[in-house]
């Protein structure tokens, strides 16, 4: 047999074999991102790379004044018929102000918000803490990525309002993926009730974070393997990675919007929310704070945070009431 015809085979064999390498790795980084997965904790938290521990003692303290409220949990269910769940903390205040909180990946609600639902509680408002579908006590077995969980928060929005009146003001704050969740909600079409969202560390759509993380972590290139993961995404939960863009979002919302983001974070890169900030066509703000790493802003730049969080509660929702007032 000629030599060319050796060399055909081997080049083919190669061809081959990449193709079905590159076939199994898609097939691992799609049940390691979207299929449900435990909830992290911070010895185990696959979105921070900061120490964690050195705000542990806030967090225990934070947890022990959550403690002592009454926890009600509550449920919606989704468009695709899924039973989703969140943690209620009834202002003792009788407010008619609400915020609805979304999570971070693989978290859920009381692990994201257990430190922050204090300050949020102190302002006067009730605290929604929801578990995104497939974390937590929710339903799911594919993570949305804030894709399909956007639709999902149109339904806590919806059951603030049944629960707090038709003149309640509702506020949106998310981290990281629920940072995205609320960006990728402000595009739909929302009752005036939403007076606001805080987006933390949010990223631009699926496509871009996955991108990212790939050739940080693994040193792989976008071609193929974001092409052959999408599809069993959109074959096995329902959506593509670009299906919907918070870039796309942000600027037909009329929604004020306060974005945030830790200089030092590279989970989420820290261009992303100054991407959506430019893009963003409402009212809008954005802090980036000094040192912190991904989803660590509020820990490490509380009293700032804090003070511009106060700003937007109190010039968009200042006609809110409670019953001291």
């Amino acid at each position: 047999m000629e030599w060319w015809i050796w060399a055909l085979i081997i080049i083919a064999a190669l061809i081959v074999i990449t193709a079905i390498v590159f076939f199994c790795v898609s097939i691992y980084f799609f049940r390691f991102t979207i299929l449900r997965k435990p909830t992290a904790t911070l010895d185990k938290n696959i979105n921070a790379n900061n120490d964690w521990h050195k705000h542990v003692p806030f967090i225990e303290e934070r947890k022990k004044w959550l403690a002592t409220k009454k926890l009600e949990q509550v449920s919606v269910t989704s468009d695709d018929g899924l039973k989703l769940s969140a943690t209620l903390i009834r202002n003792e205040n009788n407010s008619n102000k609400v915020v609805i909180c979304f999570h971070g990946y693989t978290a859920d609600g009381m692990t994201n918000y257990s430190a922050m639902s204090k300050f949020f509680y102190d302002e006067g408002f009730n605290v929604i803490l929801v578990d995104q579908r497939a974390h937590g006590k929710s339903e799911g077995k594919y993570i949305g990525f804030g894709v399909l969980d956007r639709h999902d928060a149109v339904k806590w929005i919806d059951f603030a309002i049944e629960t707090f009146g038709k003149d309640c003001k509702i506020f949106l704050h998310g981290t990281s993926m629920g940072a995205s969740t609320v960006l990728m909600t402000s595009g739909l079409e929302l009752p005036d009730n939403v007076k606001g969202i805080v987006a933390d560390c949010g990223f631009t759509s699926a496509y871009n974070v996955f991108s990212h993380i790939l050739k940080r972590d693994y040193h792989l290139p976008k071609f193929p393997l974001m092409n052959l993961t999408e599809m069993w995404t959109k074959k096995f939960a329902g959506y593509g990675y670009n299906d919907v863009c918070t870039l796309d979002e942000v600027k037909k919302t009329k929604t004020p919007i306060l974005f945030i983001h830790g200089d030092k974070d590279d989970f989420v890169p820290t261009y992303m929310s100054e991407q959506n900030y430019e893009a963003c066509q409402s009212d809008k703000k954005i802090l980036i704070v000094k040192g912190a790493d991904h989803a660590e802003s509020y820990y490490s730049g509380r009293e700032e945070y804090e003070k511009v969080v106060k700003e937007l509660f109190e010039k968009y929702g200042s006609d809110c009431k409670t019953a001291t007032e």
